[in-house]
């Protein structure tokens, strides 16, 4: 994601967005993220150490005190969020209707439905542990989670993020989960993909004896293309550009790059 720098009094220290995994300094940053990224933001980020943030680096004493009124008086979170936006005037009332609109719509979603659509969105920001957490939550929900197909989903997406984060036995396990509530061919191809990345993981044999030899010929070999092109990758190509460069340029691009990573981390764990 890029946040745009503005000529407003710019903080000394930055704000992290954990949504997001950038550091802020200025009013127009947060607003930038909230405006764009409604669903990482609305539901309580704006609690006393930001508003205290807004008061101490930003300089804007008169609307921290207006933000912790409407937060004592119980206001809901996202009106409180509008109220910051207004003052920092750095989007038009059109364009803060329209948000409003926006996240009226969001809403209105069933509460299962809105859980699920947030935690997909962390999965975008690689805030894979977040994500996990979400998902878990709808599912220990039980009653009123939505049809099989919709509990099928989230238990492939908790797999989904249980594999990105190399948790494969929770995964098979959370797989083997959505594959039992919906007979989903493409889960259960996810599923032997994790037994070629780790053969301690094995498919069941009521599984297997679902699949055609054929099938996982097929399969194997979607995996070797997939492996093949994950050499060619952005992140793999900047580790070997890395590598290419002088010691003292090479010290400090690894520097940068497991910062990043660190940060990434933070969300996957």
């Amino acid at each position: 994601m890029s946040v745009i720098v503005c000529r407003q009094k710019r903080a000394k220290h930055p704000y992290f967005l954990e949504g997001l995994g950038v550091n802020i300094y200025t009013c127009q940053e947060l607003c930038y993220g909230i405006y764009h990224h409604p669903l990482l933001f609305m539901d309580g980020i704006m609690d006393q150490n930001l508003v205290d943030y807004i008061r101490d680096e930003f300089g804007m004493g008169f609307v921290a005190a207006r933000l912790e009124q409407r937060i004592k008086s119980g206001d809901r979170p996202e009106e409180v969020l509008f109220l910051f936006m207004q003052e920092c005037d750095y989007y038009t009332t059109a364009e803060l209707n329209r948000l409003r609109q926006t996240v009226a719509g969001l809403k209105k979603l069933p509460g299962f439905e809105y859980a699920k659509r947030k935690a997909d969105y962390l999965v975008q920001f690689k805030q894979y542990g977040r994500a996990i957490a979400g998902y878990e939550e709808i599912l220990e929900a039980g009653d009123g989670r939505g049809d099989d197909l919709f509990v099928s989903r989230v238990w492939n997406n908790l797999g989904a993020c249980r594999a990105r984060i190399f948790q494969f036995k929770e995964a098979m396990e959370a797989f083997g989960r959505s594959y039992e509530k919906k007979k989903d061919m493409a889960v259960l191809e996810r599923m032997y993909h994790l037994t070629l990345l780790n053969p301690k993981v094995q498919l069941k044999e009521e599984y297997r004896s679902e699949v055609s030899r054929e099938l996982m010929s097929r399969w194997e070999k979607d995996f070797e293309q997939a492996k093949e092109a994950a050499k060619e990758s952005e992140e793999v190509k900047r580790i070997r550009e890395l590598f290419e460069k002088d010691s003292v340029r090479r010290l400090d691009g690894a520097a940068a790059l497991v910062e990043e990573w660190k940060q990434e981390y933070r969300g996957m764990a």
